[in-house]
């Protein structure tokens, strides 16, 4: 979808604290021989920080920056990917009621680690379907320092971290200017990020500690045995592809044109062999240096990563970046970011 209306005024982020992988190896949380394998730093702790309080700190950051009041925010998003708070009650409405008031409509959003790229998507709609709309603030947060959940084991070639993410889009102005946004599906592969778990009751009912890199390999195992069952990997990858060609076409640049592309916190090898040699992109262009640090922190990965790089000086004006992620779907999705400007909070 070409978004050449819309544009980014603020951004903020709520950061916790990294915990290295050197300290979660000698408190025994973290295999010794995945260090040099995988080659992560760490992951950011929240510790008893929860994930609503780490959203509105990232709301109000990105608020502030955006030089507007939050009486002007229209609709408000909240993504996330993990368990915000007490069964029955909804965070958006945390937000809402610490920061915005009664004016905007507040909507969760649960679509993985895609969750930002819906909420762009939808927010885009949603503000041109009335002239008189014209702000949207989205939030993603999550903090999985829960008991059913292994920051340092539970995913195939990452670390999951804690963090929240914030960015006000606006119809008129903006230091940058999102040019598209873009998502398609493999639907066959929609047992990949549960398989070998029942449906029913679901595992937080029951204890059942989240583990996908035991349902990735069962997965694997399962389609080598099944004819045809290997065709999907390499869907995958024809989809990762060609969203990320759609987004780019629909933005008016090519590859040679992006100055930096920011995608999920994982592996060295991961983010080389499986996602940057299919955009044909260098290590040098992304953005795994600064996420290595973090974690792979849900939703948040690519907007935390555009924070770190408009607030040090890493994109300048003219600069484009892309935005790009695989989540549970399997769903692929991509954006495209221009910087007109300096971050206003620069100065």
């Amino acid at each position: 979808m070409q978004t050449h209306d819309m544009f980014i005024t603020g951004v903020g982020s709520y950061l916790p604290q990294t915990v290295t992988v050197e300290q979660a190896v000698e408190q025994g949380l973290y295999p010794p021989d995945a260090v040099e394998e995988h080659q992560l730093g760490g992951a950011a702790v929240a510790g008893d920080v929860s994930a609503p309080e780490m959203a509105l700190m990232a709301a109000e950051e990105a608020v502030k920056r955006s030089g507007g009041s939050p009486e002007e925010i229209d609709l408000l998003l909240y993504a996330d990917t993990w368990h915000q708070g007490p069964d029955g009650w909804q965070p958006q409405y945390y937000v809402q009621r610490h920061l915005l008031g009664d004016k905007a409509l507040g909507l969760e959003i649960r679509q993985g680690c895609n969750g930002m790229f819906s909420a762009i998507e939808l927010a885009a709609g949603h503000l041109r379907a009335v002239p008189e709309r014209r702000r949207a603030l989205l939030v993603a947060s999550d903090n999985y320092g829960t008991p059913l959940m292994d920051r340092w084991r539970s995913g195939p070639g990452f670390i999951i971290g804690d963090a929240a993410s914030a960015l006000v889009l606006d119809k008129e102005h903006g230091f940058a200017q999102l040019l598209s946004v873009t998502s398609g599906i493999v639907s066959e592969s929609e047992e990949v990020h549960r398989y070998g778990e029942e449906l029913f009751p679901p595992g937080c009912t029951s204890g059942r500690e989240v583990d996908f890199a035991a349902r990735s390999a069962a997965f694997n195992r399962r389609a080598l045995t099944e004819a045809g069952g290997t065709r999907v990997w390499p869907k995958v990858h024809q989809l990762i592809g060609d969203i990320v060609r759609q987004s780019l076409d629909e933005a008016g640049i090519g590859l040679d044109d992006v100055t930096r592309v920011a995608m999920m916190n994982h592996s060295r090898e991961i983010t080389e062999q499986r996602f940057l040699a299919v955009l044909g992109l260098p290590l040098s262009r992304s953005t795994w240096e600064f996420g290595r640090m973090v974690g792979h922190i849900g939703a948040s990965d690519q907007i935390v990563s555009l924070d770190h790089l408009v607030s040090t000086g890493e994109l300048a004006p003219g600069d484009h970046m892309l935005l790009f992620s695989v989540g549970p779907g399997i769903t692929v999705s991509s954006a495209v970011v221009k910087v007109l400007h300096d971050a206003p909070w620069r100065a």
